[in-house]
């Protein structure tokens, strides 16, 4: 087989054609967002402090997880995945399904590192327009994600004075 003959991906169709149209979409919204912000004369921060980075971070990788991985956001998901199982603390494992642009879009949704680089550009735009709706709104999620680890420590502690 000559290398021109050889596909990208061996196993299942990579669909290499609706991964470009979703980072067209992207790039498209990060270009329309800073035209208007320039049209607009929104002024852009010189500096973002660190304790807002770990705010937009919290609340990029808590959103990205419940868009991803929730079991009340599969409705979201459902066009383009299918349900593979349930997994912990409420979460499932979804597949994408499909080929094309669904099944990058399947691929998109069913992955949390994925995901958050959408979120992640949602959060930044909005702290942009408008901080201090950014913040609250990162504050929230940030807490849901305190909530989830203390969570997690009540089990562990519950599981070994039981065990």
């Amino acid at each position: 087989m000559t290398d021109g003959e050889r596909r990208y991906d061996d196993g299942d169709e990579t669909p290499l054609a609706g991964y470009a149209a979703l980072a067209t979409a992207f790039a498209v919204g990060v270009g329309l967002f800073t035209a208007v912000a320039r049209r607009r004369g929104l002024p852009l921060p010189d500096a973002v402090p660190p304790w807002d980075v770990a705010l937009l971070g919290t609340a990029t990788f808590k959103a990205s997880r419940l868009l991803s991985k929730d079991k009340v956001t599969s409705f979201l998901r459902a066009p383009f995945t299918r349900r593979e199982r349930d997994s912990e603390a409420g979460e499932v494992m979804d597949a994408p399904r499909g080929d094309g642009l669904r099944r990058a879009v399947g691929d998109l949704v069913t992955c949390p590192f994925c995901t958050s680089a959408w979120v992640g550009g949602a959060l930044v735009g909005t702290y942009a327009c408008a901080p201090r709706a950014a913040r609250l709104l990162s504050a929230g999620l940030s807490a849901v994600t305190l909530s989830d680890w203390l969570q997690y420590a009540w089990s562990l502690t519950e599981q070994k004075a039981e065990g």
